[in-house]
């Protein structure tokens, strides 16, 4: 990450958790600009100019060790304001000699109750008596640090927010980046503006025009490939990209044979016709069908699928002149979830085959202006593109489609059969009025057949897996409840008209520890 040292900022250290972009995000939400950067850059970076305050995020690693992740002593001197966030509590509490351990019997996980001990500008109007908040860690401070004082504490961490007022360093074993925590944000409203006094002056929309010019001054004249799926998320790409390099753009819509029932055409069409964008169609179904056959392991799927879009994409720049750069919409949930975005040891929980799945060896250059972004501000950015509702607000689909709701191995016939639930189940949460409240909806097939009964006849067959979650962010996600009316019925629809499918299940785990999508 390269520091803009133009403005006022937050940098937030990454010590590798699968969090720290959320925290950038909720820092953006308030008007602020962040920064996500590694702890090898922080040893590196001698200026800190513009830098209003410091976020230490958490991480998988223990401070307990010999050797941990840390930071240089040296920053604590220059009275920038600090707040680490758990590994980056104990990361200060270790560094000013306090003590940590780790416990297998009191580990704290998911929800734990916080009770006030002093007052503190940190928990202005967050904290008056009692508060939820969301945990995961095992280890815990235990001993106080010198000049430290404790703010709040759980049954099983007593030292859960403390504070050195006169150095401005605090620090919290909770996550109040994340929504299970009630009211986090105010932590965040409260170091910004109450301690490190820095002002309001980022939005998402004005990083339209500098994504922009950013993409032009990248290209220049060259043609640029654009992979357009019909999400969200490349066509906020495809429009930023027409606007930057207007007819140099050549979108290209690969049917995988993996994708939702007639969204192929509809997507197409739109482009074509509203947008009038150069959009060419290629037929692909065959050759991406063939490469999955036999392929169980969602980490194959994944990349088989990554390398075969890239070859494709690369055969169809050589039918051009010049063409260099192929423009994506890889969003930052993809790539955390893949690998870290500054180096640190951030846990790999599955690769995205935009990411992960991508080959070593490249001829084309990435263009990927999404990739600091949530979807949410996605969305907000195709809007003040004018990308119409229907696409703009459609729910997450990922880029392998329907091959990684097909739990196993992957089958023409499995594919129909799940097109068709899957439309039966989109199109009633629209006719409910249902799909706007929604984050992410789809219907998968599971790996596994069982008995039952039909006109008297024994059937044996697919088990249908729908899911529904709320998010605001992607990053965490509840279960949607729905009225058990819509659920007697939608497993009746599917059940009745999808021939091959005898049992419908609905899937009611939460965002971790589980992830939205299956695969």
């Amino acid at each position: 990450m390269q520091f803009h040292n133009d403005k006022d900022k937050i940098i937030i250290i990454d010590f590798g958790s699968q969090l720290t972009k959320l925290i950038a995000r909720r820092v953006r939400e308030l008007g602020v600009y962040s920064e996500i950067v590694s702890p090898k850059e922080i040893y590196k970076l001698k200026k800190f100019h513009n830098i209003k305050g410091i976020i230490l995020s958490g991480g998988p690693s223990t401070v307990t060790k010999k050797k941990f992740q840390r930071i240089p002593k040296e920053i604590f001197k220059k009275k920038i304001p600090i707040l680490g966030i758990c590994y980056g509590l104990q990361l200060i509490a270790k560094l000013f000699g306090g003590k940590i351990k780790s416990s297998k019997k009191k580990r704290e996980f998911g929800r734990a109750f916080l009770f006030k001990k002093k007052s503190s500008l940190l928990t202005k109007n967050f904290l008056n008596s009692k508060k939820a908040v969301w945990m995961s860690h095992e280890d815990a401070v235990f001993k106080l640090p010198k000049n430290f004082k404790v703010i709040a504490s759980t049954r099983e961490s007593k030292l859960t927010i403390i504070e050195n007022i006169k150095d401005k360093i605090f620090g919290v074993q909770f996550h109040p980046e994340v929504t299970h925590t009630d009211n986090g944000k105010q932590i965040f409203k409260n170091f910004l503006f109450l301690i490190c006094k820095i002002k309001k002056k980022w939005s998402v929309v004005l990083q339209k025009t500098r994504l922009i010019h950013e993409i032009r001054d990248i290209v220049k004249k060259e043609k640029v490939i654009c992979a357009l799926s019909g999400g969200v998320d490349s066509s906020v790409v495809a429009l930023l990209i027409s606007k930057a390099v207007k007819k140099n753009l050549i979108c290209i819509m690969v049917d995988t044979g993996l994708m939702r029932k007639n969204e192929f055409k509809y997507t197409y069409q739109i482009f074509k016709k509203k947008y009038n964008l150069n959009v060419k169609l290629i037929d692909a179904s065959k050759i991406f069908l063939s490469k999955l056959k036999d392929i169980s392991d969602p980490e194959k799927k994944r990349k088989i699928i990554g390398n075969l879009f890239i070859k494709i994409f690369e055969s169809e720049a050589k039918k051009y002149r010049k063409i260099k750069f192929l423009a994506q919409g890889t969003l930052y949930p993809d790539i955390i979830e893949s690998r870290s975005s500054t180096g640190s040891k951030t846990v790999t929980i599955k690769s995205h085959h935009n990411v992960g799945g991508l080959p070593k060896k490249m001829n084309l250059k990435l263009i990927e202006p999404l990739k600091e972004f949530f979807k949410d501000e996605v969305r907000v950015l195709g809007k003040s593109l004018g990308l119409v509702k229907d696409i703009n607000f459609k729910h997450p689909f990922p880029g392998p489609g329907l091959g990684i709701r097909i739990i196993g191995q992957i089958t023409k016939s499995k594919i129909k059969i799940l097109q068709e639930a899957d439309d039966i189940f989109i199109s009633e949460l629209i006719k409910n009025n249902l799909y706007d409240k929604i984050w992410q909806a789809y219907a998968a097939l599971l790996p596994i057949k069982t008995v039952g009964v039909m006109g008297d006849a024994r059937t044996y067959e697919n088990i249908c897996l729908l899911r529904a979650v709320t998010s605001e962010d992607g990053m965490t996600a509840d279960y949607f409840t729905f009225p058990k009316d819509f659920l007697d019925n939608i497993s009746n629809k599917i059940v009745n008209n999808v021939k091959g499918i005898n049992r419908v299940v609905y899937d009611i785990t939460s965002k971790p520890p589980s992830t939205i999508e299956l695969e």
